[in-house]
């Protein structure tokens, strides 16, 4: 495939090489010195033109203690970030009201061309030591990032021969407490150094039991969708490091990660209108239980010094297979199989991704006032899904191959004025082979093909920063995704449809416009940012007879993000972060917005206030507290009634080890999930949230 965009790259390597020159005295200095590997150039998180949130192990672990869901963790620390439904099926979690790209270590989890809504279960948050969250949509780690991107960034080896850690915790319900009932993970790590070689090795169990609400009764379990009650899921996880020389380092690393239901439970519809939640009964599910089977591989090289230059190379795999519970859903029936409505089948979705992202960047260009970044990033993406039960295609195997070429810039124009700017060019070719639809869908030929598409994106910023402490940003960027290219495929029901000539295939393409502030002086830490995000063609998942469909149309989505933290002394600090979205849709493409977003593809609006305290150099704790404001919808049955939900966590270290406490819904409020209120209606789905929970856990690091 033709890299079009690749010589204005290798024009520049003559300038990036270029002898260094001395850099100049300024006065401008930067909030902070916390650099954001996902921006691809080394951005400070607070200088950056657009908002960016760094999550330190210490909140990750603060999270861990209240609950092991990684969709919990990221929906606690993000407001913007949809409340999680608590399954293993995340579909409808977006931040800012569109599809965010999860990365680990920079390789995509995501499967833009089959999205599952598994993408936050492909790892034990356990083995991840930060995470960097650029809100809005961006194209510099290239497809999906059309609400921006969360990049988890996995522990690194510690200093020393030998360093090992084991933790254990157990989760019980506050009512009916029994052995069904029981959580447990564990997790353990060895790392080290020794001469020009690091190593890392973790491993991570975890066994969840059923799930209670706030009146004691059992939760609903998604036997088909999948969920993370009663599953067993278990993460290895291995880094191998080598210094070349002082400059030149390599890194391999892989993780293994496996969910699986232990398939105990089976759902009891609730009923909406009386209030009655979904609740579960002992039994086993027709099929194969669901599972989530993960295995994330690579291999990086950076040279710090490069005749003055950083060079980042690296090539990875992503192998994904994912499998959905039994359904008699009508999707699925075929009179030629079984009578119509008796008929139990099961979707899996396997996805394979290969890659190589490459960037060359210089920080010390025209005395120092000028930085330059290009890249050229390589992917192929291949991928199906089938009826497991009937070995019937339900999505055809395509084919997704992307070469792309980026192109970054920033400039200080002024001691105080810094101007940011760039171009990345997307090369891309789809091909799927020919099949036949599903006998729901008339079993009708749809003839394969190949469709490329060429897209040159941009994105500028300026940030201008008067003091030390306070700065104003502005910027554009644009995003560029697929749609859901198997929501597409399998729903098609018109004889003689030939691929090539589907305009739902076309790219998702978003423009997002940011405006705000950040301010630190003192004990004061404020941000507060507007941004409005555009697309022409959009997408929006719809239900279908309970089945999700998607519908292309134009879309607008707005809103405001601000937080503010106060430190007390240094042992007590305050949080409060707060986010307002609004997405509107053309849905009779009149070119008005006439219509609004629903509860799949955007989040309430939120409020999170946290306070950590240090009592004492053993003892410290920290609350936080969250409420989803109501919020209409055009449909009469999708209104969603708040809910404000407390947690608590402790720690206490030993003379060995340290104990920790979570207690989550610490006050055990009964309510009905985000998800079920305002996305999917239907009484097999109507799932009540998890009430309080106790959870007791120690560690040792030796």
């Amino acid at each position: 495939m033709p890299v079009r965009f690749s010589p204005l790259f290798l024009a520049l390597i003559p300038l990036l090489s270029a002898p260094a020159a001395q850099a100049q005295q300024n006065d401008a200095r930067t909030l902070d010195t916390v650099t954001v590997s996902a921006s691809r150039t080394g951005q400070d998180a607070d200088t950056a033109p657009q908002t960016v949130v760094i999550i330190d192990r210490q909140a990750i672990e603060q999270q861990l203690r209240i609950s092991g869901n990684s969709s919990d963790l990221l929906s606690s620390l993000l407001p913007s970030y949809t409340p999680s439904r608590g399954k293993m099926n995340g579909s409808g979690e977006t931040l800012r009201g569109r599809t965010p790209l999860i990365l680990v270590d920079g390789i995509p989890q995501s499967n833009p061309l089959r999205p599952t809504g598994r993408e936050t279960h492909t790892i034990d948050y356990a083995m991840v030591e930060r995470i960097e969250v650029i809100q809005g949509a961006n194209a510099m780690n290239g497809l999906g990032a059309t609400g921006g991107t969360i990049n988890l960034i996995t522990r690194r080896p510690e200093p020393g021969e030998v360093n090992q850690h084991i933790g254990v915790q157990a989760t019980v319900p506050t009512s009916g407490l029994d052995g069904d009932t029981t959580s447990y993970r564990t997790d353990y790590r060895i790392s080290g150094s020794k001469g020009r070689w690091d190593y890392l090795f973790g491993a991570g169990y975890e066994d969840q039991g059923l799930w209670l609400d706030g009146d004691g009764t059992a939760i609903g379990t998604d036997t088909t969708q999948g969920d993370l009650m009663a599953t067993r899921a278990y993460d290895l996880h291995a880094k191998l490091g080598y210094w070349i020389d002082d400059n030149q380092e390599l890194q391999f690393s892989s993780n293994r990660y496996r969910i699986k239901s232990k398939a105990d439970y089976l759902s009891v519809a609730g009923n909406r209108d009386t209030g009655l939640p979904t609740t579960s009964v002992r039994g086993t599910p027709p099929g194969t239980p669901p599972w989530n089977d993960v295995w994330t591989t690579g291999l990086a090289y950076t040279h710090h010094d490069l005749a003055g230059m950083e060079l980042k190379a690296m090539v990875f795999n992503q192998e994904f297979e994912g499998l959905f519970g039994g359904d008699r859903s009508a999707t699925f029936q075929d009179p030629l199989i079984a009578p119509i409505g008796t008929l139990y089948d099961q979707s899996r979705s396997v996805a394979s991704k290969w890659g190589a992202k490459t960037s060359l960047g210089r920080d010390d260009l025209l005395d120092g006032k000028l930085k330059l970044t290009g890249g050229i990033d390589l992917l192929k993406d291949s991928g199906k899904q089938d009826l497991y039960g009937t070995g019937r295609t339900y999505v055809p195997d395509s084919e997704f191959r992307n070469v792309a070429a980026f192109v970054q810039g920033e400039y200080r124009l002024l001691p105080q004025l810094t101007v940011q700017g760039g171009v990345r060019h997307e090369d891309a070719d789809l091909e799927i082979d020919s099949y036949q639809t599903l006998y729901r869908y008339n079993r009708v030929n749809v003839q394969g093909g190949k469709l490329s598409f060429r897209e040159n994106l941009f994105n500028a910023g300026v940030v201008f920063a008067p003091s030390d402490s306070f700065n104003v940003f502005g910027s554009y960027s644009e995003g560029f995704g697929m749609p859901d290219v198997g929501r597409v495929l399998r729903s098609i029901d018109t004889p003689d449809t030939a691929v090539a000539d589907l305009k739902t295939l076309e790219p998702v393409l978003t423009r997002n416009v940011e405006l705000g502030g950040r301010l630190r002086t003192g004990a004061w830490e404020a941000e507060v940012a507007l941004f409005q995000s555009r697309s022409d063609l959009g997408t929006r998942i719809i239900a279908v007879d309970g089945a999700f469909q998607m519908a292309r149309e134009k879309t607008r989505i707005e809103g405001l993000d601000a937080s503010v933290r106060y430190r007390l002394d240094d042992a007590h600090k305050l949080g409060l972060s707060y986010a307002w979205t609004r997405g509107r849709y053309d849905s009779d493409a009149d070119g008005r917005l006439d219509a609004r977003l629903d509860g799949l593809n955007i989040a309430p609006n939120r409020v999170i206030m946290n306070w950590s305290a240090q009592w004492t150099p053993s003892l410290s704790t920290f609350i936080q507290g969250q409420y989803a404001f109501n919020r209409n919808f055009d449909e009469a049955a999708k209104r969603f009634q708040g809910y404000a939900l407390f947690d608590l966590a402790a720690e206490y270290k030993l003379a060995r080890g340290s104990m920790q406490l979570g207690v989550a819904n610490l006050f055990d409020r009964q309510y009905i999930t985000y998800y079920s209120q305002s996305a999917l209606i239907e009484p097999d789905r109507y799932f009540a949230g998890r009430g309080r929970t106790v959870t007791l856990g120690y560690q040792l690091d030796f």
